[in-house]
Protein backbone atom coordinates (compact mmCIF):
# COMPACT_ATOMS: atom_id res chain seq x y z
CA UNK A 1 0.00 0.00 0.00
CA UNK A 2 1.39 3.34 -1.05
CA UNK A 3 1.81 5.79 1.78
CA UNK A 4 3.47 9.13 2.53
CA UNK A 5 4.14 10.09 6.12
CA UNK A 6 5.34 13.53 7.13
CA UNK A 7 7.18 14.29 10.33
CA UNK A 8 9.33 16.99 11.85
CA UNK A 9 6.78 19.71 12.44
CA UNK A 10 6.43 21.54 15.71
CA UNK A 11 6.62 24.86 17.48
CA UNK A 12 9.65 27.00 16.76
CA UNK A 13 10.58 30.59 17.46
CA UNK A 14 11.07 33.07 14.65
CA UNK A 15 14.51 32.64 13.15
CA UNK A 16 14.61 28.98 14.06
CA UNK A 17 14.88 25.92 11.84
CA UNK A 18 13.00 22.71 11.24
CA UNK A 19 13.54 19.79 8.91
CA UNK A 20 10.44 18.10 7.62
CA UNK A 21 10.61 14.52 6.41
CA UNK A 22 8.37 12.73 3.96
CA UNK A 23 8.86 8.98 4.21
CA UNK A 24 7.42 6.90 1.41
CA UNK A 25 6.35 3.30 1.41
CA UNK A 26 4.87 1.17 -1.30
CA UNK A 27 6.79 2.84 -4.09
CA UNK A 28 10.24 4.19 -4.81
CA UNK A 29 10.67 7.94 -4.42
CA UNK A 30 13.07 8.04 -7.33
CA UNK A 31 10.22 7.12 -9.67
CA UNK A 32 8.12 10.25 -9.11
CA UNK A 33 8.37 13.95 -8.47
CA UNK A 34 7.60 14.85 -4.88
CA UNK A 35 6.24 18.18 -3.77
CA UNK A 36 5.68 20.05 -0.53
CA UNK A 37 2.53 22.07 -0.05
CA UNK A 38 1.28 24.11 2.84
CA UNK A 39 -2.03 25.44 4.03
CA UNK A 40 -1.91 28.37 6.39
CA UNK A 41 -4.89 29.21 8.62
CA UNK A 42 -7.59 30.87 6.58
CA UNK A 43 -5.66 30.54 3.34
CA UNK A 44 -5.69 28.25 0.37
CA UNK A 45 -3.20 25.49 -0.09
CA UNK A 46 -0.09 26.52 -1.98
CA UNK A 47 2.70 24.60 -3.57
CA UNK A 48 5.97 25.39 -1.84
CA UNK A 49 8.63 23.24 -3.44
CA UNK A 50 9.17 20.24 -5.67
CA UNK A 51 11.97 17.86 -6.58
CA UNK A 52 11.98 15.98 -9.85
CA UNK A 53 13.05 12.38 -10.11
CA UNK A 54 14.08 12.45 -13.77
CA UNK A 55 16.80 15.06 -13.44
CA UNK A 56 16.90 15.95 -9.75
CA UNK A 57 15.98 19.56 -10.37
CA UNK A 58 14.45 21.47 -7.51
CA UNK A 59 11.81 24.17 -7.64
CA UNK A 60 10.66 26.77 -5.15
CA UNK A 61 7.33 28.38 -5.90
CA UNK A 62 6.91 30.80 -3.05
CA UNK A 63 9.19 33.81 -3.30
CA UNK A 64 9.38 34.22 0.46
CA UNK A 65 10.93 30.77 0.98
CA UNK A 66 13.64 31.08 -1.65
CA UNK A 67 16.99 31.09 0.05
CA UNK A 68 15.50 29.78 3.29
CA UNK A 69 14.00 26.40 2.34
CA UNK A 70 15.84 23.51 0.72
CA UNK A 71 14.26 20.39 -0.68
CA UNK A 72 16.29 17.21 -1.01
CA UNK A 73 15.85 13.49 -1.28
CA UNK A 74 17.62 10.42 0.10
CA UNK A 75 16.76 7.55 -2.19
CA UNK A 76 18.38 5.01 0.13
CA UNK A 77 15.96 6.05 2.88
CA UNK A 78 13.12 6.64 0.45
CA UNK A 79 12.61 10.01 2.07
CA UNK A 80 12.29 13.60 0.88
CA UNK A 81 13.21 16.45 3.17
CA UNK A 82 12.34 20.10 3.45
CA UNK A 83 14.93 22.01 5.42
CA UNK A 84 13.42 25.26 6.65
CA UNK A 85 15.69 27.94 8.05
CA UNK A 86 15.07 31.43 9.38
CA UNK A 87 11.44 30.60 9.92
CA UNK A 88 8.93 33.40 10.08
CA UNK A 89 5.45 33.57 11.61
CA UNK A 90 3.98 33.60 8.11
CA UNK A 91 5.44 30.13 7.55
CA UNK A 92 2.96 28.78 10.07
CA UNK A 93 0.90 26.15 8.27
CA UNK A 94 0.18 22.49 7.89
CA UNK A 95 2.78 21.11 5.50
CA UNK A 96 1.93 18.23 3.21
CA UNK A 97 4.07 16.15 0.92
CA UNK A 98 2.57 14.74 -2.22
CA UNK A 99 3.50 12.36 -4.98
CA UNK A 100 2.98 13.40 -8.56
CA UNK A 101 2.15 10.94 -11.33
CA UNK A 102 4.91 12.51 -13.37
CA UNK A 103 8.62 12.28 -12.68
CA UNK A 104 9.05 16.00 -13.30
CA UNK A 105 7.93 19.13 -11.52
CA UNK A 106 5.88 21.90 -13.06
CA UNK A 107 7.45 25.23 -13.83
CA UNK A 108 4.71 27.13 -12.01
CA UNK A 109 3.46 26.51 -8.52
CA UNK A 110 -0.13 26.91 -9.63
CA UNK A 111 0.24 23.64 -11.50
CA UNK A 112 1.64 21.73 -8.58
CA UNK A 113 -1.66 20.20 -7.55
CA UNK A 114 -2.30 18.86 -11.02
CA UNK A 115 -1.03 15.34 -11.29
CA UNK A 116 -0.85 14.62 -7.57
CA UNK A 117 -2.12 11.14 -6.88
CA UNK A 118 -1.12 10.65 -3.24
CA UNK A 119 -1.02 12.97 -0.27
CA UNK A 120 0.41 12.67 3.17
CA UNK A 121 -1.60 13.55 6.26
CA UNK A 122 0.39 16.69 6.97
CA UNK A 123 2.53 18.01 9.79
CA UNK A 124 1.88 21.26 11.62
CA UNK A 125 4.55 23.94 11.75
CA UNK A 126 3.97 26.82 14.13
CA UNK A 127 6.35 29.74 14.20
CA UNK A 128 5.74 31.89 17.22
CA UNK A 129 7.56 33.56 20.08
Amino acid sequence: QLQLVESGGGLVQPGGSLRLSCAASGFSLDSAAIGWFRRAPGKEREGVSCISSNDGRTYYYVDSVKGRFTISRDNAKNTVYLQMNDLKPEDTAVYYCAKRRQNYCPVYGSSMGVGVDYWGEGTLVTVSS
